[in-house]
Formats: structure tokens, sequence, C-alpha cells
């Protein structure tokens, strides 16, 4: 099956490298997920009438690097590879710090440097690949470690101010700054599902900047810088950033249970968009374009696509069901279906209804547990 043309998607650590397909928008629109892998094309979001959040409290980009710089830490860690290079944040006074899972993955060590110099080792609590997320922890005096506050990544608005902090090239405590660019980007994870709703930047990012804070002028956290957009493999201007409630989230997790598992239909889908849908003569919905054989929709009975159709000289799988809802909830593309299932967890039943050749259905499925 052909896909888009792709680009390069390059995370923003040392030594490491990521591929997702190139940005769309319109009836472009299009996500596949084979298996237990996702590649997404980043989804073009139109903003209209949207201004930055005005907020009496905002800080000077030099006030505000003085209130948290000392919360962030520099992270290098030693693999069978080589050293990597890259950046995290503290989140509590027991010393744990968060950084991206692919910072420290496949780690025999790890060292946390942090703004005075001090240098500490440090153990790994847990990581989730498919949100490129990681915790570890470090045994250091309470003069040290600066907790920052997570933000509400939900307020986050188009146009407004953020700082980044982080190490790019090993240049310890570098402040940059700019603005959101972008929300509800979708982004591929180390082991290649979609993290939705990441945060489009235009503050600069380079290698070694993952893992460390991307601010609000209030000089809370909302995303983990993760990874950068680039031809040249250095900044270009387009950053994301993993929001900070999913951090939230996937880190209570981490600290409880030291793993985190996600719900998984097991299906490939595509996005049928009201444009699309007129001209491939299709409902508007998700389009189920693989079924993973043996997995949660397989056994429910939903149907892939078993043709193609183009349009506009691309190529588009038809014939398989259209699903527009779960429980109950209308959803109208491949990052709403998506959002749906991971906010359920790994055995619960979910109400799936789609169209197939004309008629509507609703069939309940139990879900199961995501590949690692």
């Amino acid at each position: 099956m052909k896909r888009l043309p792709s680009r390069s998607l390059k995370i923003a650590a040392a030594g490491a490298a990521a591929v997702v397909l190139g940005a769309g928008g319109g009836v472009a629109a299009y996500e596949v997920a084979s298996g237990t892998a996702t590649q997404t094309v980043i989804r073009q979001v139109t903003v209209t009438d949207s201004q930055p959040a005005s907020n009496s409290s905002a800080l000077s980009v030099s006030a505000l690097y003085d209130r948290v710089h000392k919360g962030v830490v520099t992270i290098t860690v030693e693999t069978p590879q080589g050293q990597a290079l890259g950046s995290g944040f503290v989140i509590d006074s027991e010393g744990h710090i968060v950084t991206n899972d692919h910072v420290v993955d496949g780690a025999t060590s790890i060292s946390v440097e942090f703004s005075d110099g001090s240098t500490y080792d440090a153990e790994l609590v847990g990581t989730d690949a498919s949100t490129d997320i990681g915790v570890i922890k470090v045994s250091a005096p309470s003069s040290v470690l600066q907790p920052l506050e997570l933000g509400d990544s939900s307020a986050v608005q188009v146009g407004d101010s953020v700082v980044a902090i982080g190490s790019p090239l090993g240049l310890n405590e570098t402040v940059t700054s700019g603005i959101v660019s972008a929300l509800h980007r979708t982004i591929t994870s180390p082991n290649n599902f979609s993290i939705s709703d990441a945060i489009q930047t235009d503050a600069a990012i380079n290698h070694g900047n993952s893992g460390g804070p991307l601010l609000n002028l209030e000089g809370d956290v909302i995303g983990i810088n993760s990874q950068i957009e680039s031809d040249s493999g250095g900044n270009d201007g387009i950053g994301f950033a993993v929001p900070s409630n999913t951090v939230e989230s996937v880190v209570s997790q981490l600290l409880a249970t030291g793993k985190v598992e996600h719900a998984y239909l097991g299906v490939g889908i595509a996005t049928i968009t009201e444009a699309l849908s007129s001209q491939l003569d299709l409902p508007a919905g998700v389009e189920v374009t693989q079924v993973t054989p043996g997995g949660p929709a397989d056994e429910a009975g939903l149907k892939a696509a078993d043709a193609t159709s183009i349009v506009g000289g691309q190529e588009f799988p038809t014939g398989g069901d259209i699903i527009t809802a779960v429980d109950g909830k209308s959803v109208a593309t491949s990052e709403e279906l998506q959002s749906a299932i991971g906010s359920m967890k790994p055995g619960e039943t979910a109400s799936i209804t789609y169209s197939r050749d004309g008629s509507e259905h609703t069939v309940q499925v139990t879900l199961g547990t995501r590949p690692s």
C-alpha cells in the first residue's frame, strides 16, 4: 500500500533518530497503524482567532530562568554503543527526574549534573516508550533538588510564549525562547506508536535538549522537548514537546509501578475527512485499514480495507469499516479515536460504532494491552 511522501523527523538527542511521514492537511490527513506500529502524518491544525493567553503573572525570560534553571539537569548515559547526552528536570524532593525514554534507553549507567556542577549517579525508575517518557532517581541533598511544577497543557494556546531549557550539544543550562507554533500534532514514539497532542514550538531545540522542559512564562512545565523536524539535523525552528498532561499521567504510573500499560484496539486507521468522504463515496470517520490477526478488533469482527481508490494522485484504502463513535461519543479523526482508546485501560470494554456497506453497527470490544 502506497503511503504519503516521507520527511525526516529527528529526535533531539545525541545519537538518536526517528522517522515520521510528512505533514499533511485537508484530504491528506492520514494515518497507518499496523500491528504493533503506528506511523502518522503530522496533521495540520487550523486555528482561527487564537490569541495568546493574557496573564499578569508572566515573567521575563531572564526572571523565569532565574526561577527554574536549578531544576533542570544534564543527563549523561553510558550504553554499549557509547555515550549519549540529554536533559531532564526535577519533579520532587525525593530526587525523581523526568526525561525522555530515548535519552536513557539501553543505559548501563546514568549520571546527572546539576546547575552547581555537582554530579550524582542515577537509577532508572521506569520508562514508557509509547509516550517517550522516562523517570530516573538520584540520591542528592535537598539543597540541589529544585522541583519544577507541571502545568496544564490543555490550557496552552497557539501563540503563547514559551521557553526551553536544556543542554543542546552539551552546552549546559542553555535557554531559548519562542512561541507555541501549533497544537495537537501527532509524533511517533520510539516504539513506533503515535503520541497525540504534541506541542509544536519554534523555540530552538537541538540534540541534547531531549528530556528538558518546555515552560510557559509562569515557570510551569507544559511539555518535554522530544523531537525536531529538520532536513539538516539541526534546529530549523520546528520542535515538538510531549504535553504535560500526558507526562503527569504516565509519570504517576511509573512512580507507582515502574511501568505503564496502554489499551490496545489492534487496527490500522485512516481519517476520512468530509472532503475526502464525498470523493471516495464513504462516510466520514475513521476507516479501519488493517486489523491485527488475533487482536481485539479481529476477535470483535471488525473488517479491514480490501481495495484502494485514487484521489488527487494519492492512493487511499477503501472497503474497511468506518468507525464513527466510541462509547456513544463521536470520533471524526484518527487522533480522536486514539485519544478515546488511550483514555481506557486494558481489559475494559469499548462500544465501537461503525458503518459497513451503508449500515450502522455497534460491537463490544474487550481492549488488549499494547505490545511494547
